[in-house]
């Protein structure tokens, strides 16, 4: 019983810590450390989008990196002008130092300079990058 009595304040502190974590996962933000930090078709190993790229940083074994693979991939395709480039974050570990990502899935939304605009970590919804991308891409 006493175990059980240890354990639920414990259980309750997790919880309470980790529910806002949870709700910020995957949604883009702005950060004021990428402001100016661009990233060019070397950095990246592929051309940038002619209007806005989104660039996905993942590894071997993140199983949300494939649903976002997804998600972006789809994005990709239906907006006219925008590219879709993954990035094995084991493989690039100076650029992922550079750009201090922390966790895969983590994505960039850069303009049509290469600018990082917007920034997610974590699994994003499709409506959240579709509204990432209008802000990089300049329309309401």
């Amino acid at each position: 019983m006493t175990g059980l009595v240890a354990r639920v304040p414990v259980l309750a502190a997790a919880g309470a810590r980790g529910a806002p974590r949870r709700r910020r996962s995957g949604r883009a933000r702005v950060r004021g450390q990428d402001d100016g930090k661009r990233l060019g078709a070397a950095d990246l190993g592929a051309e940038l989008g002619e209007r806005a790229t989104l660039v996905q940083f993942s590894s071997a074994f993140c199983a949300p990196c494939r649903a976002t693979r997804r998600i972006l991939g789809e994005v990709a395709g239906i907006v006219p002008g925008v590219a879709h480039v993954e990035i094995d974050a084991e493989a690039h570990l100076g650029l992922v130092r550079r750009l201090e990502i922390l966790k895969t899935p983590t994505v960039l939304v850069l303009d049509g300079d290469g600018r990082v605009v917007r920034r997610a970590a974590g699994q994003p919804r499709k409506a959240d990058v579709i509204a990432a991308l209008g802000k990089a891409v300049g329309t309401p």
